[in-house]
């Protein structure tokens, strides 16, 4: 339980400073927002990720309530936002515009998050 709690933490932590870049984004001259944060909320929000995946190898969940399959789902939502994340910054460095990788990365995080504090919660 420790685990998925911090799993859950630090997903949520990326996802507030992710609201943080995009809004930094959305500043005239289109300047994109300092690089570091963007590390920062790669870095955070990677930790998450890797503790949710620990934290599911643990004893089942949330059978009784209805949740056990979200942690997967959770997880599966997750790592579509990495990986769309990680296209975003590929686009960033060729400087390309990143509206739409940024939308998709959006919505894939808040999904996971919202399935991981079901799981979280209710499991």
């Amino acid at each position: 339980m420790p685990l998925l709690a911090a799993s859950f933490g630090l997903v949520a932590a990326a996802a507030l400073l992710g609201t943080v870049l995009a809004l930094l984004h959305l500043r005239p001259a289109g300047r994109t927002p300092p690089w570091p944060l963007g590390a920062l909320h790669g870095a955070i929000g990677a930790g998450g990720f890797s503790a949710l995946l620990v934290a599911l190898q643990g004893p089942p969940r949330g059978v009784a309530f209805g949740v056990g399959p979200f942690g997967t789902f959770s997880a599966g939502l997750l790592a579509l936002a990495l990986l769309a994340g990680l296209l975003l910054l590929g686009a960033l460095w060729l400087g390309r515009r990143s509206g739409l990788f940024i939308a998709v990365h959006a919505a894939l995080a808040v999904a996971g998050l919202a399935i991981l504090a079901a799981y979280t919660l209710l499991g």
